[in-house]
């Protein structure tokens, strides 16, 4: 029995020793706020490949350690929380090029497949209608023809979009990773290798976002760049601390949330990734009162204005229990006819290759959507024809069982197009 038990403790300590990088950010939050501090000694937790790291002679400003805790109080809601694994590994990587799906990124697990997916929608948008004309003759066709430097230029267009509107379309940050420590953390600090050595680039015109994004698009797509987050970075970096506070209400104090052991995107980030401004809320405008009228002590922050590109939300789940959000006009109805979806927690993302369906009420008597969920096992762009003038929808199957019959993509489809017949078109409908 002795020897069993010494067995089985020599296994258990040799399974810490080779995910030691993934038990220092595992654990219940408030048990992480209370951790002792790291000795400075630790190995690296994120190890960038040397030449993704940007020399000190590039210029801008060094990161400094009231930035630094900025940041990690306003995504984790502490200084004691570090990005995990999952979200350490995620970048911006595109499909094949010159292929089906060239236009696509692949998505990973977790909370930074939010932040990939709404980067995939305005990746769609520069593509359809911005390097091509604006008139309605874009084909599906088109997106299959994009190759490595059109992959590369639609990203920095997507991702200046971002941080350009987060700087209130006047200035933007962009931050990469510098060989040196540019600060010396406090006690309570956790160390991650990565946040300590960031260093931040301003521009005051969006061509040169664009152009130095470009310039080091590397550090935003290749494996150990830590790209999401060092988009993440930037965006905070660009709205600023101060104009954040000012967006969150008495809902929300910081932008990720932990569930299920991953931090994952709340509202405000996808908000903040869509508009420009982290608005905890999906409904238009600013509620005072609450829904028996009364005066709330402190207002409730919804989205102010339309952007390029839309959200959908539905949940199986929050139906069920009565407690679904009611997404606003400002959202369902963006500049371009693209939208982020979430469905059941799990972001996609709905496109039309026609503009007009946003402008002319006509066009939505019957038309086509195109759906792309991101993951590897997707290989062919889903394309949805969308009837608002058919027979009511639940009429078309006696179906018994509920996902079948209301799949859980057309009901989010339904957010917008109320009562709408949705044909898959010979594809197995899946969410």
């Amino acid at each position: 029995m002795t020897d069993f038990r010494l067995d089985y403790m020599e296994l258990l300590q040799q399974d810490v020793n080779k995910n030691s990088d993934k038990l220092l950010d595992v654990g219940k939050e408030d048990e992480q706020e209370e951790a002792p501090p790291p000795c400075r000694t630790l190995p690296q937790l994120c190890s960038i490949p040397t030449w993704l790291i940007v020399s000190p002679g590039l210029g801008g400003t060094p990161v400094d350690p009231q930035l630094t805790e900025s940041l990690r109080r306003i995504l984790f809601g502490g200084t004691f929380h570090v990005f995990n694994y999952e979200w350490r590994k995620s970048v911006f990587k595109f499909r094949e090029s010159d292929s089906e799906l060239s236009y696509a990124l692949e998505t990973d697990r977790g909370g930074a497949r939010t932040v990939q997916m709404v980067v995939q929608a305005r990746i769609i948008k520069n593509l359809l209608f911005i390097r091509q004309s604006s008139s309605d003759t874009q084909t599906l066709h088109s997106l299959c023809e994009v190759g490595q430097k059109d992959q590369e230029g639609a990203l920095a267009a997507a991702l200046s979009d971002s941080l350009w509107l987060a700087g209130q379309e006047i200035s933007a940050t962009v931050t990469l990773v510098t060989k040196d420590y540019c600060i010396t953390p406090h006690l309570d600090y956790k160390l991650d290798d990565f946040t300590e050595r960031l260093q931040l680039f301003t521009f005051h015109q969006k061509e040169d976002v664009r152009r130095f994004i470009l310039e080091h698009v590397k550090c935003f797509t290749e494996e150990g760049s830590h790209g999401v987050i060092l988009f993440l970075y930037s965006l905070i970096c660009s709205r600023t601390a101060d104009r954040l506070q000012e967006d969150l209400d008495s809902t929300c104090s910081h932008l990720l949330h932990l569930s299920l052991g991953n931090f994952v995107c709340g509202q405000a980030l996808i908000n903040l990734l869509l508009t420009g401004r982290a608005r905890p809320n999906v409904f238009n405008g600013t509620v005072h009162r609450d829904h028996e009228g009364r005066p709330l002590e402190r207002p409730l922050l919804g989205v102010l204005s339309r952007g390029d590109v839309g959200y959908l939300h539905w949940s199986r789940e929050q139906t069920e229990h009565g407690t679904l959000p009611q997404v606003g006009s400002m959202l369902k109805t963006p500049r371009f006819p693209v939208w982020l979806v979430s469905v059941n927690s799990c972001c996609s993302m709905l496109f039309s290759l026609k503009r007009s369906l946003l402008s002319d009420w006509r066009m939505e008597h019957l038309f086509n959507l195109y759906y792309y969920n991101g993951q590897n096992s997707q290989k062919h762009t889903c394309k949805l024809t969308v009837d608002t003038h058919s027979h009511h929808w639940e009429a078309a199957s006696t179906d018994q069982d509920p996902e079948r019959r209301s799949p859980s993509l057309e009901m989010t489809i339904r957010t917008k197009w109320g009562g709408a017949a949705i044909d898959w078109n010979g594809t197995s409908p899946f969410y």
